[in-house]
């Protein structure tokens, strides 16, 4: 299953013109991703905030991530301070799949930003957490937080922002976005034998390890006759005709 290093901004210094700051913000943002991810199946790591984007940077590369996704807001030059408002997603641009990503992520805020036409893709040319990750990388600039419409936007709807953002990375990965439920319970009832745990939910998806009868279980999320669930430090899907629920 997919494995992100989540990298919210670490920039307390960046005021919102409705009070805030963009490290703040982008942490509740981060905060609102957990339970999509978790029902999603995608497994994650948050950036250390003390360590800055370097930090970020050594932290990422010293892992096995399939996407560096870092989570920030604009603002505009001084001369057109509070005066400009959209969305760019910024990518390698010598890296199909982080252009991919970003035009992905790009097209679904169309339909929650309210000026779609000012959410675009955007190559990078000197952006260290999407040039120097060995992840597939992007950088999300959200809004402009010195706009007070941007920033009233942001803040007022950091669930639906966080949601749109996962939905972006099933999109990418092409597995099932799932909506977070209670976490549930189980067992692993079957004849005796183990009961494969699958990169996809189907039983033409990937056997990622066998969890023996009688296992119990915690339930991220369910889809179709399927849940999912982490063993032994893996996350993946599982048939729920072979999990009683607890």
């Amino acid at each position: 299953m997919p494995t992100v290093f989540l990298s919210p901004s670490t920039q307390g210094f960046n005021p919102y013109i409705i009070g805030g700051n963009e490290k703040e913000y982008m942490n509740l943002l981060a905060d609102s991703m957990e339970p999509y991810l978790r029902a999603s199946g995608i497994d994650f790591v948050r950036n250390d905030p003390s360590r800055g984007a370097a930090g970020a940077i050594a932290d990422s590369n010293a892992g096995n991530y399939d996407v560096h996704l870092a989570l920030h807001s604009n603002a505009a030059p001084d001369r057109l301070s509070g005066q400009l408002r959209g969305i760019d997603v910024y990518y390698a641009p010598y890296d199909s799949q982080s252009e991919r990503l970003a035009r992905i992520i790009a097209n679904n805020f169309m339909q929650i930003y309210p000026l779609p036409d000012r959410s675009r893709a955007v190559p990078a040319t000197n952006l260290g957490e999407v040039l120097r990750t060995r992840a597939v990388a992007n950088l999300v600039e959200i809004g402009y937080h010195d706009n007070f419409e941007d920033a009233t936007w942001l803040t007022n709807n950091l669930s639906s922002i966080a949601k749109n953002l996962v939905i972006s990375l099933t999109d990418y990965f092409g597995i099932p976005f799932i909506e977070p439920g209670e976490t549930r319970t189980g067992v692993v009832v079957t004849d005796g034998s183990n009961l494969n745990l699958r990169s996809y939910p189907s039983t033409s998806g990937a056997i990622l390890g066998s969890i023996p009868n009688g296992t119990n279980l915690v339930i991220q999320g369910e889809t179709n006759g399927w849940y999912i669930v982490n063993y032994n430090g893996r996350t993946g899907y599982s048939s729920s005709e072979f999990i009683e629920l607890t």
